[in-house]
């Protein structure tokens, strides 16, 4: 069985055909700026598949015509996904609110209860029920299974998914912790368990996902009991284009003082704030070569990102008590030692101690970059939520 995982943004569709027991990658790529009025030169679809790169120009008016593109990639590829065994349709969809918290097959009623939920992911959800609406349609006889963010947090302790504010209010508007970036926490905290021979039930973990969004969590023998994400993607961590943690009198004070509504903050908040608010850029290579310049907003950002990560680090080594495993994962958790060794930096009478050598070393496989005598074991482990939604999606149907 081949699954087709599709993640659909509001002006952007990511998808990936694989293999979930191989892992094989059949094909994979991006559609971007749908809705966008462009000349008929413009790359709009790149489609990756056996080593050669395929194109697509000019304009998507919207996501049922940029998967029909898709399709036809397929085809001219030589995968036609009409006779690829293609078992399933995998999307992954941010928020699922109380209702939504293990892989679901996709009904009419599952479609509504997820466009319910818009208000929780009013950037997300909308954009997800739009991109399962158009693979239904296409792909009418072939199973589609939702995949949630948030799954993997549903069953947060009550100490730690509950915010201090009158209890009938937020269960009247649905207010709790949610978590998201679920998928990649549990498929990373899998693999880790994978790479140390041991069983997830027996180890304590930190799972550290930073990308341009970033959430760390705390888990338990499996089960995650903390998170940094909220109610919404925008709490914990300092982010790429996100605030993190902050004051919300700081919200009142701008719409009283700044003449600033509602949705000037969101924007502030969600898309102007975090690294690059402080620095004017929110990619951490380029964040790095300011750095090296001398640029002190920049340099500035760096130790603001890494003092509130290191905030939750210690926050989450108090609440496990006992740490196994600290793992960093996603774009920047990935690829940046500079941002590994400045967020455990000192911290060896907690048992955690960095091997410079090994965390400088140019390697994408999972590895570890700890010293052979640290107590706590220090990893870097890619990420693979398209593999989790593959796998997901292929247990439900079968």
């Amino acid at each position: 069985m081949k699954v087709l995982v599709i993640n659909s943004g509001s002006s952007s569709i990511k998808y990936q055909l694989l293999d979930p027991d191989s892992t094989d990658v059949v094909a994979s790529g991006m559609v971007s700026r749908i809705g966008e009025s462009l000349p008929d030169d413009v790359v709009t679809i790149e489609h990756k598949s056996d080593g050669k790169t395929f194109e697509h120009q000019g304009e998507i008016i919207d996501h049922a015509a940029g998967l029909r593109a898709v399709f036809g990639l397929f085809a001219d590829s030589g995968h036609d996904l009409a006779t690829e065994g293609l078992g399933a349709v995998g999307h992954r969809v941010v928020h699922g609110g109380e209702v939504f918290y293990e892989p679901t097959l996709i009904t009419d009623d599952v479609v509504k209860a997820i466009s319910d939920l818009s208000s929780l992911a009013p950037l997300h959800n909308p954009a997800n029920v739009v991109g399962i609406e158009s693979a239904r349609a296409l792909l009418p006889e072939v199973p589609q299974v939702a995949v949630f963010d948030t799954a993997f947090f549903h069953h947060l302790p009550a100490a730690a998914k509950t915010y201090a504010i009158d209890a009938e209010t937020a269960a009247a508007h649905g207010v709790r912790k949610y978590g998201f970036h679920g998928t990649s926490h549990e498929y990373v905290s899998g693999q880790v368990a994978d790479f140390l021979g041991r069983e997830t039930t027996d180890l304590n973990q930190i799972v550290l996902h930073l990308g341009n969004g970033a959430s760390a969590s705390a888990i338990r023998g499996g089960r995650a009991v903390d998170t940094t994400m909220g109610l919404t993607p925008l709490e914990g961590l300092v982010m790429g284009t996100r605030s993190g943690d902050l004051d919300p009198g700081i919200i009142f004070h701008l719409i009283r003082t700044a003449d600033m509504d509602v949705n000037d903050v969101d924007a502030l908040l969600n898309r102007q704030s975090g690294i690059k608010g402080l620095s004017g850029v929110n990619d951490f290579r380029e964040l790095g070569q300011l750095i090296e310049k001398g640029d002190t907003a920049a340099k500035l950002a760096f130790e603001v990102y890494i003092h509130r990560l290191r905030r939750y680090l210690g926050a989450y080594l108090v609440e496990l008590g006992r740490v196994d495993a600290i793992t960093f994962t996603a774009g920047v958790g990935e690829n940046d030692a500079k941002v590994r060794a400045a967020a455990l930096a000192a911290l060896e009478r907690y048992g955690i101690r960095i091997d410079e050598a090994r965390n400088t070393a140019k390697d994408r496989s999972a590895r570890q970059i700890s010293t052979d005598d640290s107590e706590v074991a220090v990893l870097v482990v890619p990420t693979n939520e398209e593999l989790a939604i593959a796998r997901a999606s292929a247990k439900l149907v079968a």
